[in-house]
Parts: C-alpha cells; sequence; structure tokens
C-alpha cells in the first residue's frame, strides 16, 4: 500500500469514528429529551457535530424551549450548543401584551428574591424585556425565571444589570477558591478580573462543568460581566 493510499485510509477511518460519534451523541441528546418529563420532544430536531448540538424545531412554551436546552447540556460529549427553536403558541391559547405584562410584574411582586420596583418589564407580541438593576447575578437570573413559565412568552430579553462595587479587588481570588472546592483546579481553569468584568479560559471535560464555572464567577460579590472562552476537551 502506497503512503498515499495509507494516508486517505487513515483519514477515511477518521471520518468515520467522526461521524459514529457525532450519531450517539444525536441518540444520547434525543434520548434525553424524550427522558425530560417538562419537553415534548415530538417536534424538536437535533444535529451533531464534533460535539456541538443544534437545537431546531418548535414547542408550545419558552418554559419547554429553556427545559430543551437544560436537558441537551446535561449529556456528557455536549461541547456547545445552538438553539433554534421557535416557540409556537397553541392555536386557543392567545394573550395580549398587557396582560402578560401584568402578570409579569405580579410574579415579580411576589418574588420575595428581587427587591421591589427594581424591574421594569416590557412585552411586544409576547416577546418579554427586561430593565433594570439589581444587587446581586441571582436577582437578574431570578426575573427572568419567575416569568419564564408565563402563558403567552415567546421570548425573553433580560437586559438587567448588576450593580458595579467599588472594592473589586477580591473576585479574582474568590471565584478562584470557589472553583477549587467545586473541583475544578487552577490548571484547568483561569480566571481573570478588571473592575467587575470577568474572563475565565482553559479546559473542562463536559459542559455542565463550563457552565458551572460561569454559575460560580457570578456568584462572587462585586461580578458584573462574565466571559466564558473555556474549552470542552
Amino acid at each position: 500500500m502506497s503512503l498515499l493510499a495509507s494516508v486517505f485510509l487513515t483519514r477515511h477511518q477518521q471520518m468515520e469514528i467522526s461521524m459514529n460519534d457525532d450519531h450517539k451523541l444525536k441518540t444520547a441528546v434525543l434520548a434525553e429529551l424524550a427522558f425530560e418529563p417538562s419537553v415534548s420532544a415530538d417536534h424538536i430536531g437535533v444535529t451533531a457535530e464534533a460535539g456541538v448540538v443544534t437545537l431546531s424545531g418548535h414547542v408550545e412554551s419558552y418554559w419547554q424551549k429553556s427545559a430543551a436546552e437544560r436537558a441537551a447540556g446535561r449529556v456528557k460529549g455536549v461541547r456547545a450548543i445552538a438553539e433554534e427553536i421557535e416557540v409556537r403558541l397553541p392555536g386557543g391559547v392567545r394573550h395580549g401584551d398587557d396582560a402578560i405584562a401584568a402578570a409579569a410584574l405580579e410574579r415579580l411582586f411576589w418574588d420575595v428574591s428581587i427587591p421591589k420596583d427594581a424591574v421594569k418589564v416590557r412585552v411586544q407580541e409576547g416577546f418579554v424585556t427586561l430593565t433594570g438593576q439589581v444587587e446581586w447575578h441571582y436577582q437578574h437570573d431570578e426575573a427572568a425565571r419567575a416569568i419564564r413559565s408565563l402563558a403567552g412568552v415567546i421570548g425573553i430579553a433580560n437586559q438587567i444589570t448588576v450593580k458595579q462595587r467599588p472594592d473589586t479587588s477580591k473576585i479574582q481570588a474568590d471565584i478562584g477558591h470557589a472553583l477549587h472546592r467545586s473541583w475544578l483546579s487552577n490548571d484547568h481553569v483561569k480566571v481573570t478580573a478588571t473592575n467587575g468584568e470577568v474572563h475565565l479560559s482553559g479546559t473542562v471535560e463536559s459542559w455542565l462543568d463550563r457552565n458551572m464555572a460561569t454559575t460560580t464567577a457570578w456568584r462572587a460579590a462585586g461580578t458584573t460581566s462574565v466571559v466564558n472562552d473555556i474549552r470542552v476537551d
């Protein structure tokens, strides 16, 4: 066998292995979507290529759209997710923007984790935009979670900002210690912070670990933004 034929055969074998891995990952994601009780996966399509999973199709609520993305992220081997699912409300379910806005404000009012009157709501054709300022990022996230399951919501733009704190010198060390407590060593994840802006880099073994690093960074007092450039290997 010539050297050229040998190289071609090796590349062909690599392609077959890659295609087989993609098929296994796609099958695993489909199984996880079918297993997730909060998702009706009948109209969700999945493709996988080199660990990047694309979700397409449509669901009946924004809640299911979010749940589908979380379910896919739980699967081992997922390195990134491209989420292209469309929300198509059932034919008999229609709510005016004013009704959705009123319901959203009521949810926020009754949620004790969100400061009163800190979040403003705007609704246009079922798409909700949240603005305002809070002290902590978990309050930013909770505001979106509070209204995610409201009937009639087809999407959420969370533009709430986190208040910057004057002393951010401890952010980098605090995040590093927290990641170490979560079994992510400093040898794998690097943290840099400037005036509340946190940058994460390095490698981890799963999409869940990558998301956990982001969540950990946001828990630090003074974090105002997080850029996650961690690779999944």
